[in-house]
């Protein structure tokens, strides 16, 4: 005959639902029959992150865009009085190596940012992570500190210049050519000022990937 009391295979099989819905709530229950349910938080904040890059990358091409295109613009002519002469002068971004540097680095960095800009809002369009491994976030931090420290070179050396055009040289009769070539002058200064944001920038970025690096 038949008891009325169940075998111990029969209650683990006929658990009543409250008990396992509150077993997989807790936590306490494991096995191929409970799924362990996604985390939200960290795809919130990775995808924080991607966005901070992104905005990274367009304020960082923007600003090196506007460094060139400053250096690019500084030419002027003007009349200067040396020893009580008049002399005609006419100065160009080209004429100095520094400046020339200057924009060759910020060009480079306009390069760089745009490419890691497209290659950003692809990834963020389809829904992928920005940076899809830890060989590709070593890529990108070698190439955001590679450029920040160029950058970093080409405002320091424009910066040297820039200070003499406007100091003039001691001991001599030579005078501030930033007096007559006002406007040559200002957009360099503006140039080097944008440089400088834009190291800062690609510090930054370099900055989120080591931290991308020493959580994923």
């Amino acid at each position: 005959m038949m008891s009325g009391r169940k075998t111990g295979a029969e209650v683990g099989i006929q658990l009543p639902e409250a008990k396992v819905a509150a077993a997989v709530e807790t936590g306490t229950m494991s096995g191929p029959l409970v799924t362990a349910r996604p985390d939200h938080r960290s795809g919130g904040i990775r995808r924080k992150t991607d966005v901070i890059h992104l905005v990274l990358r367009m304020l960082c091409l923007l600003t090196s865009v506007t460094a060139v295109s400053f250096m690019a613009t500084a030419k002027q002519a003007a009349t200067i009085s040396i020893y009580g002469f008049q002399l005609p002068v006419y100065s160009k971004w080209s004429f100095s190596e520094s400046f020339e540097y200057l924009v060759g680095v910020s060009a480079a960095v306009v390069v760089h940012s745009l490419l890691q800009l497209l290659i950003t809002l692809s990834r963020l369009l389809r829904n992928s992570p920005v940076i899809p491994s830890r060989n590709h976030a070593w890529l990108i931090f070698a190439g955001d500190q590679a450029f920040a420290y160029a950058m970093l070179s080409a405002g320091s050396a424009a910066s040297g210049v820039t200070n003499l055009n406007r100091t003039g040289i001691r001991h001599t009769a030579l005078p501030n050519f930033c007096k007559p070539l006002h406007s040559f002058c200002d957009h360099v200064a503006a140039s080097i000022v944008f440089t400088f944001i834009s190291c800062v920038l690609l510090a930054t970025s370099a900055i989120l990937d080591v931290i991308w690096l020493s959580k994923y």
